[in-house]
C-alpha cells in the first residue's frame, strides 16, 4: 500500500499547475486525498483534469489565488522571484517546495525506478507505467507527458512501485534515492544551467550516488557519455551496474532491430537467453528505450517475459512521433524532438517508416540558449527532411539573446544541402505548407513549444 500525504503538502498551492512535471504531482496528491490548488497562465485540458479530482485552479497569478491556510508552495525552476504568488508566500511565511522535493517525497516507502537521459526520459518512463500497470503490479508514474493509453501523465497506483522521469535540466534528479535508475545518454544541453560536460557529468555522478545501496544502475553501453559515465561510477560500494544496448558486450545485448512499418520487433539477449517482442512505436531509439525500461523491470524482480509482453502494449506519449490525422493523402505527425540527437532520431524514424514518401517538417527551436550552443547541428538533422519550414525562436523561460535567430539553423541547413524556408508569421504556416504537400507526404511538426498547435490546422488546410 502506498504512503500518504507528507504534513507539508496536506493543502499545497502550485504556481504554474498545468505544466508537465507540476500537474503529475498535483494529481497524485489530489488522488491520495490532499486539498490541491494553484494556478496557471491559461486555461487547458490539464486545468479541467485537475479540477476533476477536486483541485482548486485559477487562471493567471495574483497574489489573492494564495489561501491564507495553505500549507506550502509548490515551484519549479521556471518560476520568476516577482511571481505574485510566490511574493505572497514570503508575506505569509509559507513555506517553498521545489517540485523535485515534492515529487522526491511522495516516492517515500517506495520502490522507485528514475528514468533519467538527455533524450528519451517520457517515452522510456512511460512504456514502464504501461507494461507495469497491464501486470497488474498498480504502480504509481510521473511522467512529463500524457499516455497515449490512460491519457494522462500521472497516477496514484496501489502497488509499491513509483516511476518517475528524472529531469537533469535543473539538477533537480539529485533530490530522488531510487532503487533503480535509469541514465539512457548523456549529453549537454540546457547551456543556461551546464557549462561542460565536465558539469554534466558531475550532476549524473550524484544522481547516480543517491540510488539506494545494493540499488541498480541501468546505463547505455552504446552512447559515448552514458559510457563515460558507467567508466567513473562502476565499481561504487553498493551500486549493481547493468549495461544494456548494441555493444557485444552489454549485460542486455540487443541482438537484432527489425522495422516492420510503424513497429518494431526486438530480439535481446538476457542471461544467455534470446527474448524477441514488439515495440509498437516506430525508430530505433524508441526500441532501445523498450530494452531499458526491461532492463530496469529486471532488476526489480519482474519476469522478463512478461514484461517483454507488456511492453508491446505501449503505444506512445502523445508529441512523441503522434499521428494528428490524415487529410488529402498527407499524414500529419507531431514531434517533441528539440534538441540535434532527438531531431536526426526521429526524422531517422520517418524515414524508415516511411520508404518512398516525402517527409516535410515544421522546425520550431526552443530557447535562444540552446540555438546559439546547437544552431549548426540542428540545421544539419533538417537536412534529413526533403524540404522544411523554420519557425522563429520559442523563448519558453528565456529573454532574447542579441544575434540568436532562427537564421542560424536556416544557414546550417541550406550549407548542408537542405531544402529550408523561413517563415516568421505561425499563422502563415498551414496554407505554406498545404500548398507544399502532396498525396502520400508525411508533414512533421516538430519542437518542444507551441508548434505542435499547427498540426490540427494543416490538417484543416489539407481538407480543403
Amino acid at each position: 500500500m502506498a504512503p500518504g500525504i507528507p504534513a507539508a503538502l496536506e493543502r499545497p498551492h502550485f504556481i504554474g499547475i498545468g505544466g508537465a512535471g507540476m500537474s503529475g504531482i498535483a494529481k497524485i496528491l489530489a488522488q491520495r486525498g490532499a486539498k490541491v490548488a494553484g494556478s496557471d497562465a491559461r486555461e487547458s485540458a490539464t486545468a479541467e483534469a485537475l479540477r476533476a479530482l477536486g483541485a482548486t485552479v485559477h487562471i493567471g497569478h495574483a497574489a489573492g489565488h494564495l489561501a491564507d491556510d495553505a500549507s506550502c508552495v509548490v515551484v519549479s525552476s521556471a518560476i520568476r522571484p516577482d511571481n505574485p504568488e510566490l511574493v505572497r508566500a514570503a508575506e505569509l511565511s509559507v513555506p517553498v517546495v521545489h517540485r523535485a522535493d515534492a515529487l522526491a517525497s511522495l516516492m517515500d516507502g517506495l520502490r522507485a525506478i528514475a528514468v533519467a537521459g538527455t533524450h528519451g526520459k517520457t517515452t522510456t518512463t512511460s512504456m514502464l507505467a504501461v507494461a507495469l500497470s497491464g501486470l497488474g503490479l498498480g504502480p504509481s508514474y510521473a511522467i512529463g507527458g500524457d499516455l497515449e493509453g490512460p491519457g494522462t501523465n500521472a497516477a496514484h497506483g496501489e502497488g509499491d512501485l513509483f516511476v518517475a522521469e528524472a529531469d537533469e535540466s535543473d539538477r533537480s534528479f539529485q533530490k530522488y534515492a531510487p532503487r533503480v535508475a535509469i541514465v539512457l545518454n548523456v549529453e549537454l544541453d540546457h547551456h543556461a544551467n551546464y557549462a561542460s560536460m565536465d558539469e554534466i557529468y558531475e550532476s549524473f555522478e550524484t544522481f547516480t550516488g543517491r540510488i539506494v545501496p545494493g540499488g541498480t544502475l541501468v546505463v547505455s553501453a552504446d552512447q559515448g557519455g552514458a559510457v563515460e559515465l558507467t567508466r567513473r561510477v562502476r565499481g561504487r560500494d553498493g551500486l549493481q551496474v547493468v549495461t544494456y544496448g548494441e555493444a557485444e558486450g552489454a549485460d542486455v545485448r540487443v541482438h537484432k532491430i527489425t522495422p516492420r512499418g510503424l513497429t518494431s520487433e526486438v530480439t535481446v539477449v538476457l542471461d544467455g537467453r534470446y527474448l524477441t517482442f514488439t515495440v509498437s512505436v516506430p525508430g530505433r531509439h524508441y526500441a532501445l528505450n523498450a530494452v531499458a525500461a526491461l532492463a530496469a523491470g529486471v532488476a526489480l524482480g519482474v519476469p522478463a517475459h512478461n514484461l517483454a509482453s507488456a511492453l508491446g502494449t505501449y503505444t506512445g506519449v502523445k508529441r512523441r512521433l503522434q499521428l494528428k490525422g490524415e487529410a488529402g493523402g498527407v499524414q500529419v505527425i507531431d514531434s517533441y524532438a528539440h534538441h540535434p540527437t532527438e531531431m536526426a532520431a526521429d526524422l531517422e524514424a520517418m524515414r524508415g517508416a516511411a520508404t518512398g514518401s516525402r517527409l516535410l517538417v515544421v522546425f520550431q527551436p526552443h530557447l535562444f540558449s540552446r540555438t546559439q550552443e546547437l544552431g549548426t547541428e540542428m540545421g544539419q538533422a533538417l537536412a534529413l527532411a526533403d524540404a522544411s519550414v523554420v519557425l522563429d525562436i520559442y523563448p519558453a523561460r528565456e529573454d532574447p539573446v542579441p544575434g540568436v535567430t532562427s537564421a542560424l539553423i536556416i544557414e546550417a541547413a541550406q550549407a548542408a544541402g537542405a531544402d529550408v524556408t523561413a517563415v516568421h508569421d505561425k499563422a502563415a504556416v498551414p496554407a505554406a505548407v498545404a500548398g507544399m504537400a502532396r498525396p502520400g507526404d508525411l508533414v512533421l511538426t516538430m519542437g518542444a513549444g507551441d508548434v505542435t498547435d499547427l498540426g490540427p490546422r494543416i490538417l484543416d488546410h489539407l481538407s480543403n
